[in-house]
């Protein structure tokens, strides 16, 4: 099975992960790089390891023949990088989209990298849900645990703003068949879930879409609203939903950061990636960790199994 695999920010550890996990990837499915074997060449020199023999690539440039290879500077947020990144991105991405790999797989990127380059997306998932028309749901998790998150890359002081009930209804009712073991727990968005209005009324608000998303999915499917500061204590639930970014990733990357990974769901393609950044701080000194990157890599082939095995 093969898979696009984009590269991420060529300043951090995207091309460590790379070259330390390949051995382990083709063992789960036929990688297809989308990066230039120079850049590959030296990386594999500043961080004193062997390139590997095998490797399939698919240069950037064959879409876009006026972007230019960057030099690696471990650990600077430049705009070549970015560039770079995003074309590496696209490229995958493009492989995807026209069958000629059954997944796409990427690395970290750097936001503000992607700025510096002109580029407006915030991520990965924003490019995704313009490009396809479709409000890609971000699910990040481990097998032990998973959250979805209602909003994503935005700023904190605009997430009470977008608590709407048809958007949160929609959204948990795409996200439903998701979800393999019920409930799934719903945060609040307010301390104590608003105290019953005393400390907001946004509350009110996802408890009316949670009772007329059951209803319509004839079941319990959701649970809550719960407290957010207790709602993962003890033998917590497998899924939950959470309103704003960090409310859900400060549990899950407490519990299971080292296996947890990136999900985009409601897309016509498969995108998974690491649950991780880019790690400026640690590029090119051989500590980058490869265990986000294989179980993301793992559960790209298991949902391309099963959806081309259903077509």
């Amino acid at each position: 099975m093969k898979i696009a695999v984009s590269v991420g920010d060529i300043n951090g550890i995207g091309l460590e992960i790379l070259l330390k996990s390949h051995q382990k990837l083709q063992k789960l499915c036929k990688p297809i790089y989308c990066v230039d074997e120079e850049l590959l060449k030296e990386a594999s020199r500043k961080l004193k390891r062997k390139l590997p023999k095998n490797l399939e690539l698919y240069s950037p440039k064959m879409l876009n023949k006026d972007l230019q290879i960057p030099q690696i500077l471990a650990g600077k947020i430049t705009k070549e990088s970015g560039a770079y990144s995003y074309e590496s991105f696209k490229t995958a991405l493009f492989l995807t989209q026209n069958k000629r790999t059954k997944a796409l797989l990427t690395l970290p990127i750097h936001k503000k990298a992607w700025q510096l380059a002109g580029i407006s997306y915030a991520g990965h998932t924003e490019v995704l849900r313009d490009i396809f028309k479709q409000e890609a749901i971000m699910v990040l998790g481990s097998p032990k645990m998973y959250v979805a998150l209602f909003s994503d890359h935005i700023r904190l002081k605009d997430v009470p703003k977008i608590i709407e009930y048809e958007a949160l209804l929609k959204f948990l009712l795409k996200l439903a068949p998701f979800i393999k073991k019920l409930p799934c727990g719903v945060l609040g968005l307010n301390p104590h879930a608003g105290d019953f209005g005393v400390l907001g009324d946004e509350d009110f608000i996802i408890q009316k879409a949670i009772d007329e998303a059951n209803q319509i999915l004839k079941q319990d499917v959701y649970k809550g609203v719960l407290v957010p500061d207790v709602a993962f204590i003890g033998k917590h639930l497998k899924y939950y939903v959470a309103m704003y970014h960090d409310q859900g990733l400060i549990p899950l990357k407490t519990l299971y950061f080292d296996k947890s990974i990136n999900i985009s769901l409601n897309l016509p393609i498969i995108r998974t990636s690491v649950d991780h950044g880019s790690a400026f701080d640690i590029a090119y000194q051989n500590k980058a960790k490869i265990k986000s990157y294989l179980c993301a890599a793992k559960v790209a082939c298991k949902l391309a199994k099963l959806k081309y095995k259903n077509h």
